[in-house]
């Protein structure tokens, strides 16, 4: 039969039940950056009902650490739980309550047979995530835990995906996570045979190393975007949402030699249509081919601590915003018509001006947000030991975390990408390092923070501040995330909070001034133990310091 998410089973069991997030959502807390959101309720394999999940407001406790990931095994297959439609009173503004982690249908589960590969056509891949009902290709890891451990502490000396040898997880780099979304047998073969390809590069030892040739910071063409007379703007603009992606030709992936009969396969990132889904409070869930994805109005974080905030409309359908705070400093961005930052600045009282994004791409007509500029690249191969790529909060206490922020990216930059691009591609964000915050564990269905564990983002917070008196011009990037039981809509949302709740932690609770975090929920996309289940270690938050990928490094004051 025809499950509701429209996958088949052999009998109405075999498909689980949907479940929804509670009708009754609490009123937010005034003074705490968190926001309450109501409790979800975990999927079960077999009982048609589903068991209530203790409240969300009963996080789980600040000890429970989880353990490092480690290659996928497959769940069992054939049984996917059931999407619930959302109705409007689930999708409420995110600042009352949001749903979250009500069940979906896990990437990971289908009892389909991969594809019989083409020969000598193109394969198309939507930008980063194929249909849910693609095939998935079996990933059986017979290594050893000793040899697990060796690819950790040496991964330029193999080919393959790296994995942390946990049991039930997924690749470290979380373009390998997007590529084995897929479920294409011929995308994994591919990849591989590119890796295997790709040269070992020492990773650079500086941020203007990684940049190489990548342009220069021009001083006088920001200063004539900062200047340009503007006309003001009674209210805040509204930007454009486009409606079609045209295809780039430097996202075209050739590879050869993957088919029996040696013909050529083309890789293609290719989206045709952008559609608007859904609009709840200050994010919008778009449609980008295949895949949803959520965006977020800063502007409102941004403004912490204003005096004003006024906005001029510029030549070519750009909007300049202005913040001024009481300390006398300002913020200034430039927008391009499609709400995509070209360069934002901040201005202290005395004058100095200190660049955090400079995207030239992104002065220019056309969109190319949607598009993963990554997918011209070919798969990471990683130079250093896992453990000073990635670092958990909870199992590296005394790690110097400035140390550790301050380290260059792990591989070259190609050109400085805007933040919209950075937050679009799993493959650029791979080039630079991340910190789990993973002593700080979201209750299922929630993005508030108990106050004890707020406390424990404060030695990260001590780092940044450290990195910030060295470059007031640092952008660090948040990411929320989300396990895998709930709707994808829903789950945007949730981790899109995650994210932005720690953010406002950080500026709030330990002064890191609003405009160095850019923050972006994932969903369960990207999950830490590719499971279907309620796994407390795939409902996070990281932090990467990107600030090589969006500014020049010739930028730093």
């Amino acid at each position: 039969m025809t499950c509701a998410d429209g996958s088949q089973a052999a009998s109405a069991d075999a498909c689980p039940p949907a479940e929804q997030a509670p009708a009754e959502q609490p009123a937010p807390v005034e003074e705490a950056p968190a926001e309450q959101i109501p409790a979800e309720k975990p999927a079960q394999a077999e009982e048609p009902a589903p068991t209530p999940e203790a409240p969300a407001n009963e996080a789980a406790p600040a000890d429970q650490a989880p353990a490092e990931e480690a290659p996928a095994a497959e769940p069992a297959p054939a049984e996917q739980p059931a999407e619930s439609p959302l109705t409007d009173d689930q999708l409420k503004p995110a600042q009352d309550a949001v749903p979250g982690e009500t069940p979906v249908v896990p990437q990971d589960q289908s009892t389909t047979e991969p594809a019989a590969q083409p020969t000598g056509e193109q394969v198309v891949v939507p930008a980063v995530e194929a249909p849910k009902d693609a095939p998935v290709v079996e990933v059986i890891d017979e290594r050893t835990e000793e040899d697990k451990q060796q690819i950790a502490e040496d991964p330029s000396s193999t080919a393959e995906t790296v994995v942390l040898p946990v049991d039930n997880g997924a690749a470290v780099l979380d373009s390998d996570k997007d590529a084995d979304n897929t479920g294409a047998a011929n995308v994994r073969d591919a990849r591989t045979v590119l890796r295997e390809e790709t040269p070992v590069v020492a990773a650079p030892t500086s941020d203007l190393e990684a940049q190489g040739e990548a342009p220069k910071f021009e001083p006088q063409v920001m200063e004539a975007i900062i200047t340009e007379k503007g006309t003001t703007r009674d209210s805040a603009p509204t930007f454009e949402v486009p409606t079609t992606v045209i295809n780039n030709v430097t996202n075209v992936t050739t590879v050869t030699n993957v088919t029996n009969n040696n013909n050529e396969t083309n890789i293609v990132n290719q989206v045709n249509e952008v559609r608007v889904i859904e609009e709840v409070d200050n994010r919008t869930i778009i449609n980008i081919g295949n895949l949803e994805v959520v965006r977020g109005d800063d502007r409102s974080r941004l403004r912490y601590d204003e005096e004003q905030t006024f906005y001029e409309e510029l030549s070519r359908g750009r909007v300049r915003e202005t913040i001024e705070r009481n300390d006398g400093s300002r913020l200034v961005t430039v927008y391009n018509r499609f709400g995509d930052i070209i360069l934002r600045s901040r201005f202290t009282a005395g004058g100095d001006e200190y660049v955090l994004f400079y995207a030239p791409e992104a002065d220019r007509d056309e969109p190319h947000v949607y598009v993963d500029v990554g997918y011209s690249l070919p798969p990471m191969r990683l130079t250093i030991p896992v453990q000073d790529y990635i670092v958990t909060t909870s199992d590296a206490p005394d790690r110097d975390y400035y140390d550790f922020l301050a380290q260059p990216p792990v591989e070259r930059v190609e050109r400085v990408y805007s933040i919209e691009e950075v937050k679009s591609s799993a493959r650029i964000r791979d080039k630079v390092r991340r910190i789990d915050l993973d002593t700080i564990t979201f209750p299922s269905g929630s993005a508030e923070v108990p106050l004890a564990q707020a406390k424990t983002l404060r030695k990260v917070a001590a780092a940044m501040e450290q990195v910030l008196a060295k470059d007031p011009g640092e952008t660090f990037l948040i990411e929320g995330h989300t396990d895998a039981v709930g709707s994808d809509r829903s789950n945007l949302i949730l981790s899109d909070q995650r994210a932005e709740t720690v953010a406002n932690l950080l500026t709030e609770v330990y002064g890191i001034p609003p405009e160095n975090l850019s923050v972006q929920g994932y969903g369960e996309r990207y999950l830490k133990i590719r499971t279907a289940e309620d796994e407390q270690q795939n409902r996070r938050v990281a932090i990467r310091r990107v600030t090589s990928l969006v500014r020049p490094a010739t930028a730093a004051n």
